[in-house]
């Protein structure tokens, strides 16, 4: 199994304090990461604060980097490790902009880019961004006009497309991405993606769920995969869980439950995730309990344990974590 960490590019105040991380820890952290045997770094995408975060957060404001530009610098500063987005928020980017970014660091990076799509866990962020476009907006719409641009974009010589959001009008867009195929992820975790992910992606990016529910979804994934007649096992299956490992699974446990992430994980209680599950179904554990739980998920069709993302006060302690985590699992 592949495991990878989640740069805290737009954690701070979501599940980390303000402030937490410096812009030289990016490429620190990517470089650590390479050195340990990490498969990959990824970065998330918030273009400004939710509402809960400026209610725990009154007097100050979270650093929210622009995940291609930091990804941009890691790929740039390393050899040999991959650089993800999870996710990068397509209504919330031009298609043809984002397509043309992810082209380039593709090309820079000599095709160690992986593009993971999906509509952004916060509507409230999309309507303070496009307050004239979201009330008619459907999200999911968007999703899918702009993948659909950008896989033309991608192959095509020529492109002209009219569509319900976007329209270009025979355009060239060269460099192509250098990997082939070119990594398209899509993220989330209802049917919707599911079906999305196997009709056209080479990876699936969904957060944790209790086990059953998620073994369900690769199973229906898979099957789905061959009915549009793709091999299955050319999808990447690899959810993103959270990461605490502690001497016992005692200690592990309080220090998930006392991290800033329970208050995010709150937040996002309208996916329907039950909350008392998710020190269970993450990895939240003594490193024997880990290894248990890694078996596990292998066991249950996961290919990837996925920016994984770490609850911490400070960036020494997240360090510690990440080294921590290596010596057990890598």
């Amino acid at each position: 199994m592949k495991f990878s960490i989640s740069l805290p590019t737009g954690f701070e105040g979501v599940m980390y304090p303000i402030p937490f991380v410096e812009p030289g820890d990016f490429v620190r952290m990517a470089q650590l990461c390479e050195k340990l045997g990490y498969d990959s770094v990824w970065g998330n995408d918030h273009i400004t604060s939710q509402h809960y975060v400026r209610e725990l957060f009154p007097d100050k404001a979270p650093n929210f980097y622009e995940v291609l530009t930091v990804l941009s610098f890691c790929a740039a500063a390393t050899t040999r490790i991959r650089a993800g987005t999870a996710l990068a928020v397509l209504p919330m980017r031009d298609p043809f902009w984002l397509a043309k970014q992810a082209a380039t660091i593709d090309q820079l990076s000599n095709g160690r880019l992986v593009l993971a799509l999906g509509i952004g866990a916060y509507r409230e962020e999309f309507a303070a961004w496009a307050p004239r476009l979201a009330p008619k907006a459907r999200r999911g719409e968007m999703m899918d006009e702009g993948i659909e641009l950008m896989r033309r974009l991608f192959s095509e010589r020529r492109v002209t497309h009219e569509g319900k959001y976007y329209a270009v009008r025979d355009v060239e867009m060269y460099p192509k991405p250098k990997a082939d195929p070119f990594a398209l992820w899509i993220g989330g975790h209802n049917m919707e993606t599911v079906e999305r992910t196997a009709r056209i992606a080479t990876g699936w990016l969904p957060g944790w769920r209790p086990w059953p529910e998620l073994e369900e979804r690769i199973k229906t994934l898979k099957e789905r995969a061959a009915a549009f007649g793709r091999d299955p096992r050319e999808i990447e299956i690899a959810p993103q869980f959270s990461l605490t490992i502690a001497k016992t699974a005692e200690e592990a446990e309080r220090r998930y439950m006392e991290s800033g992430l329970v208050a995010h994980r709150k937040s996002l209680a309208y996916t329907g995730r039950d909350l008392t599950k998710q020190v269970v179904a993450n990895l939240v554990g003594s490193p024997d309990l880990i290894l248990e739980k890694i078996d596990g998920l292998r066991k249950i069709g996961v290919d990837h344990a996925c920016a994984l993302m770490i609850p911490a006060d400070s960036m020494a302690e997240f360090e510690d974590q990440v080294e921590w985590f290596a010596k057990v699992a890598l």
